[in-house]
């Protein structure tokens, strides 16, 4: 496994020579960039912009690990669930140029409130999905649905996504949230989304998420891809990522 971070909300104001001289300087190997942040990397730039930044990572020591969107497809509105959908496909044809390995999308909300049962949300999640994966696997690129939402956070209506999309390139991002327990444990869960897991969003490392049993089960799956932490700005970053850093190794056995 690999440390690296999400630029939300540490590095939201961040441009790319300080997002990667940071991460060098304190031994994060990874990043995913959010979109809309200081860094710039957006769907706006031009060949020869993609060209550098994909260079700028390349000659650097951090990897760019993933493009963060809010991308999502609950919305009643077929106008609007059109336009997150290709917004995504947009988003992986900018990754592809990049030589991004995926696309972190969500699902964020459902609308039982508004008569639409619960389910028939989630299939319509997993249907849209099933698109943009069609679409950005023929670009090499993975969808990456991030286990996000007041009721879609919970593993089982993820698990029921994923199952919906049925598709060999949507995949989960494991987000390490605290409606991961039963009775105090995750296993269930992360045993259901197993197989399906290929990044992973960690938190602050002092609260009373399982982190040790986590990382165990992920050396259990052979996971060898990015712990991303996912964590509030500080006034003295450096800092922070120094000591998040060796924490992560502590709990996780990784190397400091």
């Amino acid at each position: 496994m690999n440390l690296g971070m999400v630029t939300y909300n540490l590095g939201r104001d961040w441009d790319i020579e300080t997002l990667i001289a940071n991460c060098e300087e304190t031994g994060f190997a990874g990043v995913e960039l959010r979109t809309t942040h200081a860094h710039g990397v957006e769907v706006e730039l031009s060949a020869d912009e993609r060209v550098a930044v994909k260079s700028r990572f390349a000659d650097s020591a951090v990897e760019l690990v993933g493009l963060g969107s809010a991308f999502e497809y609950d919305a009643v509105d077929p106008g609007e669930l059109r336009s997150h959908i290709e917004g995504t496909k947009v988003y992986a044809q900018l990754a592809h140029d990049l030589g991004v390995g995926g696309v972190k999308v969500r699902p964020n909300k459902v609308h039982e409130d508004e008569g639409i049962p619960l389910e028939q949300t989630l299939e319509q999640i997993g249907v849209s999905l099933r698109e943009c994966g069609e679409f950005a696997a023929d670009l090499g690129v993975q969808i990456r649905l991030e286990v996000h939402g007041r009721t879609t956070s919970d593993p089982v209506n993820i698990r029921k996504i994923i199952d919906y999309a049925d598709h060999g390139n949507v995949f989960v991002c494991w987000n390490s949230n605290m409606t991961d327990l039963i009775e105090g444990s995750i296993d269930a869960n992360f045993a259901s989304l197993q197989k399906d897991i290929r990044l992973v969003h960690i938190t602050e490392l002092w609260n009373d998420y399982p982190w040790t049993r986590l990382f165990e089960l992920l050396r259990q799956a052979d996971y060898d891809g990015f712990c991303l932490a996912e964590i509030p700005e500080s006034s003295d970053a450096i800092r922070l990522m120094r000591y998040y850093r060796a924490l992560w190794a502590a709990l996780s056995g990784g190397s400091t």
